[in-house]
This record gives C-alpha cells, sequence and structure tokens, in this order.
C-alpha cells in the first residue's frame, strides 16, 4: 500500500513555476505493461492539490510502459527509428494524462516535439509558458523530438526554457541512493547533493547530460517517490522525503 500523503498544516510552496518528470514506467503500476488507471489517477489528484497551491506546472512525460528505444537497438532495430517509435509511446502516455486531469477539471494542453496538429499544439515556448500563466498544466510530448536523447534531457531542456523553480523527478523510491535500495539493503540514502556529486559517483538518477544542464542554468533537482500519495504537495512545500540535487552540498 502507498503511503498516504498531505500536509501536515496549510504551508506556502517554495517553488512558483515546477516541471515534472514522470517516467512511463512509473505509469504502469504494478501492471507489466500499459498505463494503470487508478496511478493516471493518483498522480493528476496530486497535480490537482499542487495546482490550487498557486503553483505553475510543466510536465515531461516517457513513454517505457509501451515501447523503450533502447529496447528496440538491442533487438537490432536501427536506433534512430527505436527512438522515434519511443516518442510517440510519449504522445499516448500524455494523452492519457491529459484526459484524467480535464476530468477533474484542470485545463491542459499537450505539446509535442514532433508536429502532429490533430491530436495535439506543437512545442512553442512562448506559448507554453502563456499557457501556465493562464493556470493551465502543459503536458511535454515526444521528447526533445531528436533521436539520441532521454526523456531525461528533455526534461532539464523544458525546465530550461519554462524558466522553471524546480525540476522534479517521480521515481520509484524516494530519493537517491548509492545503489539500487530493492536490490542492495546496504545503500545509502541522500537528503542532498550537488550536480557533481551526481557526477563523479555516477549515481543512476538522471543521464549525465541532464544533470550537466540543469546545473548550467541553476535549476534544482528533486527526486521523490512517486508512490506515495500526495508525495507531490509535500516537496513543493519542502516537507515529506525527497534528495534535493542542487549547487549547494
Amino acid at each position: 500500500m502507498p503511503k498516504q500523503g498531505g500536509l501536515s498544516q496549510v504551508s506556502a510552496p517554495k517553488y512558483q513555476r515546477i516541471l515534472l518528470k514522470l517516467s512511463g514506467e512509473a505509469l504502469m503500476g504494478k501492471q507489466g505493461y500499459g498505463i494503470d488507471p487508478e496511478v493516471v489517477t493518483n498522480v493528476s489528484q496530486d497535480l490537482c492539490t499542487v495546482r490550487d497551491l498557486g503553483v505553475e506546472i510543466c510536465i515531461v512525460i516517457g513513454g517505457g510502459n509501451i515501447f523503450r528505444g533502447v529496447a528496440g537497438t538491442a533487438s537490432g532495430m536501427d536506433r534512430a527509428q527505436a527512438d522515434y517509435m519511443g516518442m510517440l509511446a510519449t504522445v499516448m502516455n500524455a494523452l492519457a494524462l491529459q484526459s484524467a486531469l480535464e476530468r477533474m477539471n484542470i485545463h491542459t494542453r499537450v505539446q509535442t516535439a514532433i508536429p502532429m496538429e490533430t491530436v495535439c499544439e506543437p512545442y512553442i515556448r512562448r506559448r507554453a509558458i502563456r499557457h501556465m500563466e493562464k493556470g493551465r498544466v502543459v503536458i511535454f510530448a515526444a521528447g526533445t523530438g531528436n533521436p539520441f536523447f532521454t526523456t531525461d534531457t528533455a526534461a532539464a531542456l523544458r525546465a530550461s526554457e519554462m524558466k522553471c523553480d524546480a525540476m522534479l523527478k517521480a521515481t520509484q523510491v524516494d530519493g537517491v541512493y548509492s545503489a539500487d535500495p530493492k536490490k542492495d539493503q546496504t545503500a545509502k540514502r541522500f537528503e542532498k547533493l550537488t550536480y557533481r556529486d551526481v557526477l563523479t559517483q555516477d549515481l543512476q538518477v538522471m543521464d549525465a547530460s541532464a544533470i550537466s544542464l540543469a546545473r548550467e542554468n541553476g535549476i534544482p533537482v528533486l527526486v521523490f517517490s512517486i508512490h506515495n500519495v500526495g508525495a507531490l504537495a509535500q516537496v513543493i512545500t519542502g516537507q515529506g522525503d525527497f534528495t534535493i540535487i542542487s549547487n549547494e552540498g
């Protein structure tokens, strides 16, 4: 059972504009493939709570629950072709999340780096910023629109372009560990890290290009568990369990 979150008291958010990085795998829940409606609903409820705090929200979503470019390459597929297939999977996830959010009366826009005007808007930076200023949640799909770049890098890129105050990465565990805590019971959990720590210790939280881009633009990265209901609002207000990666040790 996921831990029940919730704010111990009404607190002001520490960040006014955030980017949430959601992996495709997080949307699977306990399934082995696809989208778990319960997980999508829980995520949407957390986003609703945060938006009600006055926080402007944008999201970058992965597609690993449907197709992973790396897996396609491993089976002999051309890398660029496999990555494009993975980008299309992110669009499917973005539309599913948009549907769940709009059922909660949260105005949402999906923007994709690969033009497909029939189902969503093309990515236009100034338009995305204007959507957030109007209180809409913006979901960025199709990564950067280019093969050979991960959705982690896309998240750091969009967070920089949107001038976000923080980038939050929702993972399977409640922070950054020295090793996989599900496989190594001696793994150490970190409360705070610098960008340099992550790079030099090769901590597998985000790829190096994403961490480097966040460092160059001074965007703190907060890592927390997607499975803790209410955790997003707690992190935004400086409560709960998470690891913060920034210039300060």
